[in-house]
């Protein structure tokens, strides 16, 4: 009777040794290849990063452009050639060149807010230098998103000018109707939530793979607080959407001058992040 009770536990225990291990070799699999990412990207960095140029104390890994830096570029570019062709055809007289003149506001305008966009990219480019398929796909979503954000864009930008102007320049909705007003406005802040969340989720990549990069406490706590500042456009634009949504048809305008909010919002982060000692950020980020 013992010898059989002490059988029956043993076989009981070899049961659930190999019960167990599926889930434990899956777990040791996922940590391999979390290693191998993290070895692949620590690969790619030199020996010594102190002797790597550096902007703002950031050591600039990515100082060599990437082949997905290129493409987005080109993307960049081509969009901006979208808000051309999407104005009107070259001028042929006189009267037509000078209304012309009239869609340069709205032109310039849209070109900033890409332009920020881009040196957002930019940036966290020449920062970490990550072209892994995480940051390839977030990447090609921004692209995709862009691409789509361009009228919108340029409609808004449009009709604010004509506006702000007394229809000097710029040019009114052709909406009328208000679901067509509403649909325009929250299309526009759609688009703007989209590319600054892709930004934020670019942030937080490099935020994650910290370790094989070898970020220090100062990279660290620029990371951290790029994270929160792409978070603004990203918290404006969920606003934005809500008001578009919401709000009666004589006050719908409000879901656009929200955007002016950042004006104040994104300066009181910078100077609340460079008086916050680097220390303090990472050990509460970690």
């Amino acid at each position: 009777m013992t010898d059989s009770k002490g059988l029956s536990r043993i076989e009981h225990a070899s049961a659930g040794k190999l019960s167990a291990s599926p889930t434990a070799d899956n777990r040791a699999n996922i940590a391999v290849s979390m290693n191998k990412r993290a070895q692949e990207i620590a690969s790619g960095l030199p020996p010594d990063l102190n002797a790597l140029p550096r902007l703002n104390g950031f050591r600039l890994r990515g100082i060599a452009m990437t082949r997905l830096e290129t493409f987005i570029d080109a993307a960049f570019a081509f969009a901006i050639t979208m808000l051309v062709i999407a104005s009107q055809q070259i001028p042929d007289d006189i009267e037509t060149l000078l209304a012309a003149f009239k869609n340069v506001p709205a032109f310039v305008t849209s070109i900033i807010v890409l332009g920020i966009f881009w040196r957002g990219h930019w940036l966290w480019s020449r920062r970490y230098g990550l072209e892994d398929g995480v940051s390839i796909f977030i990447s090609w979503a921004m692209i995709v998103t862009m691409l789509i954000y361009i009228y919108p864009l340029k409609a808004v930008f449009s009709s604010m000018w004509f506006f702000l102007s007394g229809g000097l320049v710029g040019h009114v909705l052709g909406a009328h109707s208000e679901s067509q007003v509403r649909a325009l406005f929250a299309l526009f802040a759609s688009g703007f939530t989209a590319i600054a969340l892709e930004m934020v989720f670019l942030n937080l990549r490099a935020w994650q793979l910290r370790e094989p990069l070898r970020l220090n406490a100062h990279e660290r706590a620029m990371t951290f607080h790029e994270v929160t500042g792409w978070s603004i456009p990203v918290g404006v634009g969920i606003v934005s959407l809500i008001l578009a949504l919401c709000l009666p048809r004589d006050q719908i305008q409000w879901s656009g001058w929200i955007y002016f909010s950042m004006v104040i919002l994104v300066p009181l982060h910078r100077a609340y992040s460079k008086g916050k000692p680097k220390q303090e950020v990472f050990n509460r980020a970690d």
